[in-house]
């Protein structure tokens, strides 16, 4: 499995999705179908309000992409309730499909979330969660897109940037 770049192909992750970093122009081409809000948060680290998000309350099983690129970030299996306002997690589904950048906005120090392929933002994680990890991936609801089992994944990546 190829987990690096190179010029013969994409990089894999080990769940197998292309993790290769959209260009540019395929990145606005996706956000054209975005809402102002999604956009906002996505592509200009934003935060929606507690307790506002479309997921918060979600109990279906399933998987949560990203809205942006529908790289899937999160499972069902990984969710729990932290009562912060925002949809919560333990674990990402595939650590690779999510990357970790520091944030020192806001007069604080925090770790950012974004989506791998597409850099979308997506939350913070924090050292305050539930075993088996002790994280908490909290996340904006506006950043993702659900998946119930059963359900195919939308593959939101144009025609040669598609999942393998």
């Amino acid at each position: 499995m190829n987990s690096d770049p190179t010029p013969n192909g994409p990089t894999l992750s080990r769940s197998g999705y292309d993790i290769t970093r959209l260009d540019r122009a395929t990145i606005d081409e996706l956000a054209s179908r975005l809402t102002d809000e999604e956009r906002r948060i996505l592509l200009s680290q934003g935060t929606e309000p507690p307790f506002c998000g479309t997921l918060l309350d979600n109990t279906f099983e399933g998987t949560y992409a990203c809205r942006l690129c529908g790289l899937p970030l999160f499972s069902s299996t990984g969710r729990f309730h932290s009562g912060t306002g925002w949809p919560s997690f333990y674990q990402p589904s595939d650590p690779q499909h999510v990357e970790e950048l520091t944030d020192r906005s806001h007069g604080m120090v925090r770790t950012e979330i974004r989506c791998a392929r597409c850099g979308g933002h997506l939350g913070h994680v924090f050292p305050d969660g539930p075993r088996p990890t002790g994280l908490r991936y909290c996340l904006n609801s506006a950043s993702l897109e659900f998946y119930k089992d059963g359900d195919a994944l939308s593959n939101l990546v144009p025609a040669g940037r598609e999942p393998r």
